[in-house]
């Protein structure tokens, strides 16, 4: 196990009928906020309704960003900075799922910037200081409820790039109630299952020994997944399973499963390449990518990647050469993807070949990726072919 230090500081308000008191957390911050959102969902089911009648309650002034959109776009932050300049707002209320909290967090880390804000992802500036946000989570995914990721398409020349992060841009609180998920389409809820699955199996793929504790967490939490995202799927309105799911995404990506070991991100980084170009669910590119990615490195470390067959999908343990029970896992993992709805290749995603090269280009942006094995351009290549 490696040093290290764990960090989390946003408060989770948990359970039915939380979102209520979005007002008097947010009180405690500011009295004048930005109030963003996404393309018109949280009007139809009524939270909206809910979140602007708890803040007038708590006195707390709102001026109003809708229309963040899957893969949150550069231009739109640029105009949330804007707004937060001109009028003097210091506080910023995501509500939505992690398109909305990304946007909000790239927000409140312009706000505070003389430059561009795309200078941070790009790396030409490291982020300092940002606003204070808050979150009510409607969409259990991305995890950034709780993280200091954020992740913009920067749509003038098709770049999805990611920040470095800093514990500023963790939320204040986060309001996590599971009957907001309720109202999610069966896809919907298959691309945010794909991604917490991907979140845990990106720091439970790594060569650093000796992280049994680690380890086992991942392995509880991608098996709290597989059993209750069918359910979830069968039954939409399931509080027990839609709340499994909503707390394994948070978990999935606080930073606490990843204590003590290297992390791997290639699967992300190539599918930022993938739904920049393409602008398709995070969760399906990944459904997509990540079977194949385990397929072309696997040997690099065939034990763990037969550990995880073992203890995630029950696979026979082997006495001899681990190559079969790692082969079956990943099997098991693509099956898994196929039967909640995801795209299992490129071509069912109608995806060609002409993208490859741009695609791998967005992915080793910043150099090469990867723990269990670094990855250049030409093996991201092969990884989509792997994935037709």
């Amino acid at each position: 196990m490696e040093n290290f230090t764990f960090q989390n500081s946003t408060k989770i308000i948990f359970g039915r009928g939380t979102e209520e008191q979005v007002g008097r957390e947010t009180s405690r911050f500011s009295k004048k906020i930005l109030l963003h959102y996404g393309t018109g969902s949280i009007k139809k089911t009524g939270l909206y309704d809910r979140v602007v009648k708890s803040l007038r309650k708590s006195k707390v002034d709102f001026i109003e960003l809708p229309d963040v959109r899957s893969n949150p776009r550069l231009s739109l932050v640029r105009e949330g900075i804007r707004i937060c300049r001109e009028n003097n707002i210091d506080f910023i209320l995501a509500v939505g799922g992690g398109s909305v909290i990304d946007s909000a967090k790239a927000i409140a880390m312009g706000v505070l910037y003389d430059g561009d804000v795309w200078d941070f992802f790009t790396r030409k500036a490291k982020e300092e200081k940002a606003l204070p946000i808050g979150v009510v989570l409607t969409i259990p995914a991305a995890g950034s409820e709780t993280s200091t990721a954020a992740v913009i398409t920067n749509e003038e020349n098709n770049l999805k790039l990611y920040n470095e992060g800093i514990e500023e841009l963790r939320p204040k609180f986060s309001i996590l109630n599971p009957e907001l998920t309720f109202s999610l389409s069966s896809y919907q809820t298959a691309c945010g299952a794909t991604d917490i699955i991907a979140h845990v199996m990106e720091r439970y793929f790594t060569q650093t020994k000796d992280v049994d504790i680690t380890d086992r967490l991942c392995e509880a939490t991608l098996k709290t997944m597989v059993k209750f995202v069918p359910i979830a799927l069968a039954e939409p309105k399931d509080y027990v399973a839609r709340a499994e799911i909503m707390w394994a995404g948070t978990i999935a990506h606080n930073d606490l499963l990843g204590t003590g070991r290297g992390e791997d991100w290639s699967s992300h980084n190539i599918e930022h390449g993938l739904s920049a170009l393409n602008d398709m669910a995070h969760g399906a590119g990944l459904a997509i990518l990540f079977p194949a990615w385990m397929k072309y490195v696997y040997k690099a470390n065939v034990n763990r990647f037969a550990q995880f067959a073992v203890r995630v999908w029950n696979v026979e343990p082997s006495f001899g050469p681990q190559e079969a029970a790692a082969l079956e896992g990943i099997k098991k993992l693509g099956t898994f993807f196929r039967d909640i709805g995801m795209p299992g290749s490129l071509k069912d995603a109608e995806i060609n070949r002409s993208q490859f090269d741009e695609i791998a280009d967005i992915a080793t942006f910043y150099g090469p990726i990867g723990n269990i094995s670094k990855l250049n351009k030409k093996d991201v290549i092969e990884i989509l072919n792997l994935a037709v």
